[in-house]
């Protein structure tokens, strides 16, 4: 399995609208690839329907894994005229992906408290009526994150146990005065421009050369 990050960066709000329509387009590719997309954590854009970064876990047979990873890492072009702002001359949009390794949960990082939890936000009937979201508590530092997905509390679990390691692990970087990690780091340094795969249009259809 991979983890793979789509983030619009420091970008506006068009950009935080094309996270989201990739993050539709990726659930087409990975159905059609046989593999399976787990949101991990997403951060709500400036307007409602839009993501800053998403973040998502793939599963499946390895080389259509790594496939789809490789796909959608890069710099991503949306060309689109802006749908919020109807006089605005831009229509080059950028984000960017990065595919990963998940953090391997040890032992040696303390004690993990985990409860379960009504999920909220976006994610159809299934997820508002269900307790399957599961909340990780860092009991040392007190440090907590929640995730929610469709599966089931299990696979919440071991998803949580991960992104509080991963954001552990940020944490000790910040405070020994060191560079924030590489997936943090990449709200900020994506390339804008030289485009791995370029999409057009409201629809988000890609571009083919």
């Amino acid at each position: 399995m991979i983890w793979l990050q789509i983030t619009a960066n420091t970008g506006p709000a068009e950009c935080c609208l094309a996270v989201t329509k990739a993050l539709a387009q990726l659930g087409r590719e990975a159905h059609k690839a046989g593999v399976t997309v787990s949101v991990v954590e997403q951060l709500a854009g400036p307007i409602g329907g839009t993501l800053r970064s998403v973040l998502v876990e793939l599963d499946g047979e390895s080389e259509a894994v790594d496939a789809l990873a490789g796909h959608w890492s890069g710099s991503i072009q949306w060309l689109c005229e802006s749908p919020y702002r109807k006089l605005h001359k831009r229509k080059n949009w950028f984000l960017n992906g990065a595919a990963f390794a998940p953090p391997a949960v040890s032992t040696e990082c303390g004690e993990i408290r985990y409860e379960a939890t009504r999920a909220s936000g976006p994610g159809g009937q299934h997820v508002n009526k269900t307790d399957s979201a599961i909340r990780a508590t860092h009991v040392a530092s007190g440090l907590s994150v929640k995730v929610q997905t469709e599966r089931s509390q299990h696979a919440n679990k071991r998803l949580a146990a991960q992104l509080l390691l991963s954001k552990l692990g940020e944490l000790a970087k910040s405070e020994e005065g060191k560079n924030k990690s590489e997936r943090r780091m990449h709200h900020f340094q994506a390339e804008r421009g030289n485009a791995e795969r370029v999409f057009v249009g409201m629809r988000f259809v890609e571009k083919t050369s």
